[in-house]
């Protein structure tokens, strides 16, 4: 029976081979997309884990045996990009060593990454090197490294110099453990994400499976006729889907190890992947390899169900059963689940991911069962108020056969609510904190000092001012005074930076706020300082608060100005920034989570757009022969052809107006719930998304009317 089968699969003519392609290509998209999905979160873990080790543990009287390390870690910042710096000092030679470096560097040594190694040989030392007063002496590996693009280094110190650091710790150990909040944050979205993708895929390799299935229920029920058991008809069926799926699955592997290195690069947590790790796992590639063909054999068993029961069965069709109202139900049992979740989420970003990703999975399978009800009152209504030929008898198959209507149009519908999830989703987000922190502060630095810092030398103030580019220099004292703002700066500084705002006429000394970016964005240029009763001679005699520095907003000007700073308080634990280099990490991911909904948007339309032709097609070719005797009765092709079109546009934008509505409300709930945020209306990018995707799906109707021509001739009637 095996060997008959695969003769079967390949050698009954083309169009056995076009469904065995056909599976195949289905199965292997599937196959492609559930590796890169498990590779992709695999991936997050092993970024996350690579970056444990910059938060050492606390030195204890366990580690008796290992000479504790002075650790200090401290971020800092260039051109928008974040660097870790990790400033380390020895006791002894059984200090603990971090992972990719072969020993602690000395003083006046450090090991930098393969990225930050380049930015420093291609930026000039005022800008960038200077800051670091040693020499390299190698690079870190791939081990110690989140990405190929991480900006780190580790730099060297005297034990007596970084003991005196604020924020210096012995250590005994380096941590290897990832930190499990960004990991589950992450896997939620991907997890979301893997069935917005899925489930297109899934319904394209179910179309695919039942393409031509009349014409195979047909010739399994004549086998049955001339003697074959049940079992034997299951074997050759299901035969010839494994054989498929089979390829299929070699397919997608063969995909997936393609195109490792372009998902390798998104940068779905802000930083691109290692393509190393973009792996699956044996257990991973052993469940799927073995997994996929074994459901292609299950479904194959189920799809032929009457003719297991009598051969007799498929030529006795009766008008299948109406949908009912409960069909709905799962979907809004997923719309209450978020609703639910409004005011009530879990603190754990574990508990997030099983309050959130299980009514999101459930309102794209409500969809799916509730598609059927939708198509067929939309198809009765379209009966009803209708009297041309093509139009009711397209309303009267839907509404007889709902199931079968929806089932072609099923993957664009489920597409388009993913993409208005997605892009819901990201417009909100971008719109709320993607551009904080952006516009005329990117021009400003500012060095704010966490302790009282009693007094800056002139020689800072002066380069500072040197430097091309800078504009004004802004030092920024306590205020001794109860009443008023907490800070105080000279009236000469604020003229030279008049968009904080200008003093009072004849004010010397003006009451401000220390971080004069935020009260800038708040209060605005046009605001007029009050004076503070205040010499110049005692202001200088004040604490320093902040220095704050504006300049033109080149990369030279800010980077040589933080330099500057840098070098003059070593003992820094805020370094100075600008507030976009706050926004860096998260408008870096607001960038990646972009490239991932653009990569949901791209990847289930099309499928959805395959899954619709071959279902239409798979139509045709199952009702040749109606459509024949109803030419041979005198319909004119052209009516044929609106019966076709009207029986998948009716179901399509009867339910794809559900699932964009569903799919906003989604957002808006998940917005609500998450963030307290409310959902924003997506730009006009969105809707030309939604309109191309609608008219793409109505162009595939319309490239199949050729095949209604040559299929519906007299000689399939006599013929069949």
């Amino acid at each position: 029976m095996i060997r008959l089968g695969l003769r079967l699969a390949v050698t009954s003519g083309r169009e056995a081979v076009i469904r065995l392609v056909i599976i195949a290509v289905a199965v292997a998209l599937g196959v492609g997309m559930l590796l890169a999905t498990v590779a992709t979160v695999n991936a997050v873990n092993a970024q996350f884990g690579r970056s444990a080790w910059m938060n050492a543990a606390p030195a204890s009287t366990a580690a008796a045996s290992v000479d504790p390390v002075w650790w200090l870690h401290r971020g800092d910042y260039f051109d928008g990009r974040s660097i870790d710096r990790i400033d380390v000092a020895a006791t002894g030679s059984r200090a603990p060593v971090p992972p990719g470096i072969p020993r602690l560097p000395g003083p006046g040594e450090f090991y930098a990454s393969p990225a930050l190694a380049a930015l420093l040989a291609t930026t000039p030392a005022a800008q960038l090197g200077a800051r670091f007063p040693a020499h390299q002496v190698g690079v870190i590996g791939s081990s110690a490294l989140p990405s190929p693009q991480s900006l780190v280094i580790v730099v060297g110190h005297p034990p007596e110099e970084l003991s005196h650091l604020r924020g210096a710790v012995q250590v005994t150990e380096i941590l290897t453990t990832a930190p499990s909040v960004p990991v589950a944050a992450v896997d939620l979205i991907l997890s979301v994400v893997a069935g917005g993708l899925l489930f297109p895929v899934l319904i394209f390799i179910t179309t695919a499976t039942r393409l031509t299935a009349v014409r195979r229920e047909q010739r399994f029920a004549a086998m049955r006729l001339i003697g074959a058991t049940p079992r034997q008809v299951s074997v050759i069926s299901a035969v010839e889907s494994t054989a498929a799926a089979v390829i299929g699955t070699a397919g997608g592997f063969a995909l997936f190890f393609l195109l490792r290195g372009a998902v390798a690069s998104i940068p779905f947590t802000g930083e691109p992947f290692f393509p190393s790790d973009m792996s699956v796992g044996a257990l991973s590639a052993l469940l799927v390899a073995l997994g996929v063909p074994a459901a292609a054999a299950t479904a194959a068993r189920i799809a032929l169900r009457r003719v297991r029961i009598s051969p007799l069965g498929v030529v006795r069709r009766v008008t299948p059963r109406p949908p009912r109202v409960y069909r709905l139900i799962p979907l809004a049992i997923g719309i209450g689940l978020l609703t639910f979740f409004i005011g009530r989420v879990p603190d754990t970003s574990t508990g997030q991911v099983a309050a959130f990703l299980p009514p999101f999975l459930l309102i794209m399978v409500g969809l799916i069962i509730a598609g059927p009800w939708l198509t067929m009152v939309g198809a009765r209504a379209l009966a009803h108020r209708s009297s041309r030929p093509a139009t009711l008898i397209a309303a009267r198959r839907l509404a007889d056969n709902p199931h079968a209507g929806f089932r072609a149009v099923s993957g664009v519908v489920l597409g388009l609510f993913v993409t208005s999830v997605a892009v819901g989703v990201i417009t909100t987000i971008v719109a709320n904190r993607g551009n904080v922190g952006y516009g005329p502060t990117a021009t400003t630095l500012s060095k704010q000092f966490d302790t009282e810092q009693a007094s800056i030398s002139e020689d800072v103030i002066a380069g500072l001012r040197s430097v091309p580019g800078v504009q004004s220099v802004t030092v920024v004292r306590i205020n001794p005074g109860k009443d008023g703002l907490p800070g105080l700066a000279s009236c000469a500084d604020l003229a030279l930076a008049q968009s904080y705002g200008r003093c009072e006429e004849g004010a010397v000394v003006a009451q401000v706020w220390a971080d004069l970016i935020g009260y800038r964005r708040s209060q605005g240029a046009a605001t007029v300082l009050q004076a503070a009763p205040v010499s110049l001679e005692e202001l200088q005699r004040l604490p320093v608060q902040s220095i704050v520095t504006g300049t033109d907003g080149s990369i030279a000007a800010v980077e040589q100005a933080r330099t500057i700073m840098e070098v003059a308080f070593p003992d820094f634990w805020i370094a100075p920034s600008r507030e976009d280099d706050f926004n860096a990490a998260f408008a870096s991911q607001l960038a990646g989570y972009q490239q991932l909904a653009n990569v949901v948007i791209l990847a289930s339309l099309p499928i959805a757009g395959c899954s619709l032709a071959v279902a239409v097609a798979g139509g045709l070719s199952d009702r040749k022969r109606p459509f024949s005797l109803l030419r041979l009765s005198g319909v004119q092709l052209r009516v044929l052809r609106r019966v076709v079109a009207l029986e998948s546009a009716v179901p399509l934008l009867a339910v794809a107006a559900v699932a964009i509505g569903t799919g906003f409300l989604a957002a808006q709930l998940f917005l609500k719930a998450q963030m307290g945020y409310t959902l924003k209306p997506p730009d006009s990018a969105y809707y030309l998304i939604v309109l191309g995707g609608l008219a793409a799906s109505l162009g595939i109707i319309g490239s199949t009317f050729p095949l209604l021509n040559r299929i519906t001739g007299p000689e399939t009637a006599r013929n069949d």
